[in-house]
């Protein structure tokens, strides 16, 4: 079984594999040239994205600078917005959807590594090899989400539609439709209404 398939089981995988190597050197790279443009380098930008993601649909904007591990395990629906240092360490799949807004520091985290750590350092396999073996686990997140800056969203993390995930947040567990979660760890604060809309805190709007 190739290291690739070991992840997207949820088993054990050793990350130095030759072929995950390459895949994350590209995407280094990619991250990298997609950094040293401007903002205004739109046209540039969009082909890197489309070279660097799984898939990122229309109308999605990345301020940058931008780094994904993997990038090619990664797919981003339309029309999101990502503000500066979005970080993706996608060893696992990354599903974003659409209409999502990412504030700036925002960090998606798919890897879990030994807590022992004279594991950390390799571990002897049953065909007498060493590895250096973690796993990682799979992130959702649904559509018209507002997260926060400075947010991290850990390994195993589902997050539902219409959520707001308050700023320097870091979320551990699942978070349900239509919720305002906050703290570290992120828990839900309460479900979001129609009382929430920003109508109701001026005086006047356009």
């Amino acid at each position: 079984m190739r290291e690739e398939e070991r992840i997207f089981k949820g088993l054990l995988f050793a990350s130095e594999d030759g072929e995950l190597v390459k895949k994350k050197l590209k995407s280094h790279r990619l991250s990298q040239e997609f950094n040293n443009l401007f903002e205004e380098d739109e046209k540039e930008r969009k082909e890197i994205l489309k070279e660097l993601l799984n898939e990122i649909g229309d109308g999605t904007l990345m301020l940058g600078p931008i780094h994904f591990h993997y990038g090619c395990h990664t797919t981003i629906g339309k029309n999101c917005f990502m503000n500066f240092n979005f970080t993706v360490q996608d060893d696992a799949k990354v599903t974003i959807g659409d209409d999502n807004k990412f504030g700036p520091n925002v960090t998606i985290v798919t890897p879990l590594h030994p807590m022992i750590a004279s594991e950390r350092r390799g571990m002897t396999c049953s065909d007498g090899k060493e590895r250096f073996l973690c796993y990682a686990k799979e992130v959702k997140i649904g559509n018209d989400c507002w997260f926060g800056a400075d947010v991290t969203v850990c390994p195993g993390v589902s997050i539902g539609n219409n959520c707001v995930i308050g700023a320097g947040s870091v979320v551990t567990k699942d978070i349900p439709d239509n919720s305002f979660a906050a703290g570290v760890p992120a828990r839900v604060i309460r479900t979001i209404t129609e009382k929430d809309s920003i109508k109701y805190k001026f005086d006047e709007l356009y």
